[in-house]
């Protein structure tokens, strides 16, 4: 049976990721600090005979006795409200955990899987944005503790690969929603839904023009699977997103919509260095691994409502 290994296991996306191996047939080890987050996310997979859990910060130094097939660097606080709170451990955990992770890989011979983001394009000059873009980002204004980090974590997983023939990849994730998702993540979706479903008012910041892509979070776990499994990709860096791209005052009308809400919508500032466009383009994606979403957003969001709804107890 291979051996896993995904830090941030407790995340969104981190706990997504333990189910998709667990059930292909993996032994998962995860590993998460709880900073962002929750018990919650992997509650059902205790006691699981393929998961073994370690509450570890990965700033710290990683000791594994297990043999370790792939690991999968994921620990980060992935929202603008979670790294503007806690700036410099955002920092710490993609340059010292992807050290440390890098260093692990290289010492069970692992192949290694680097959560990168559309943030390494900033405020994008080129549209939609391909992998060859290099991108333009503010590296000292407020967002830089997250975009900068995860710049330098795509360089020294490029150093690995170059230096020591490790067999890395790079995944740069857009945005990307689903159940568990935490209410109070500070992302348009949760933001939107949970608004929505108090009938509290919709705040769009700045006049609601500026767009963004969805990507369901099953549709990016498969990709993400496939870049894992996949053979011939070492040093590759690949865009998984959904290209259908919406501006947001319409992305708050489709959720008004859904949710049969009464909310108002509001107009709030635009905070420094907002991206003002988003969309990923996917065309490696589609021919290297085959993959493109297939979760359309009003089907995503409708699952993602009801989630909502069980949690906030309506």
């Amino acid at each position: 049976m291979k051996k896993v290994l995904i830090t941030g296991a407790a995340g969104f996306i981190g706990s997504h990721l333990c189910d998709r191996f667990i059930k292909e047939g993996f032994y998962v080890v995860g590993i998460d600090s709880f900073l962002t987050g929750s018990p919650d996310n992997i509650a059902h997979l205790i006691g699981n005979e393929k998961f073994k859990f370690i509450k570890y910060d990965v700033t710290n130094f990683i000791y594994i006795p297990d043999e370790i097939d792939i690991i999968l660097h994921f620990a980060c606080p992935a929202s603008p409200v979670d790294y503007l709170n806690h700036p410099i451990h955002t920092m710490k955990v993609d340059s010292i955990g992807t050290i440390n992770t890098l260093g692990l890989a290289k010492a069970k011979k692992a192949r290694y899987i680097f959560a990168s983001t559309s943030e390494i394009y900033g405020d994008p000059q080129v549209h939609p944005q391909p992998e060859t873009y290099w991108g333009n980002v503010n590296s000292i204004g407020p967002r830089s503790v997250y975009d900068e980090a995860k710049r330098f974590s795509e360089a020294l997983t490029m150093a690995y690969y170059r230096k020591h023939n490790l067999d890395t990849r790079i995944v740069r994730i857009f945005n990307t929603y689903g159940p568990r998702m935490r209410m109070n993540d500070g992302r348009v979706v949760p933001n939107f839904i949970t608004q929505a479903l108090k009938n509290e008012p919709i705040t769009v910041y700045g006049d609601g023009t500026q767009t963004r892509s969805f990507c369901y979070v099953d549709d990016l776990i498969g990709g993400i699977f496939k870049i894992s499994l996949a053979e011939n990709l070492a040093g590759e860096v690949i865009n998984l997103g959904n290209p259908e791209e919406y501006k947001i005052i319409d992305f708050a009308q489709i959720i008004k919509e859904l949710t049969d809400s009464k909310s108002p919508i509001v107009f709030k500032p635009l905070p420094q260095d907002d991206p003002k466009q988003r969309k990923p383009d996917i065309t490696l994606a589609r021919g290297k691994l085959g993959w493109q979403p297939k979760v359309n957003l009003k089907e995503g969001l409708k699952r993602m409502i009801e989630y909502f709804r069980g949690r906030i107890g309506l």
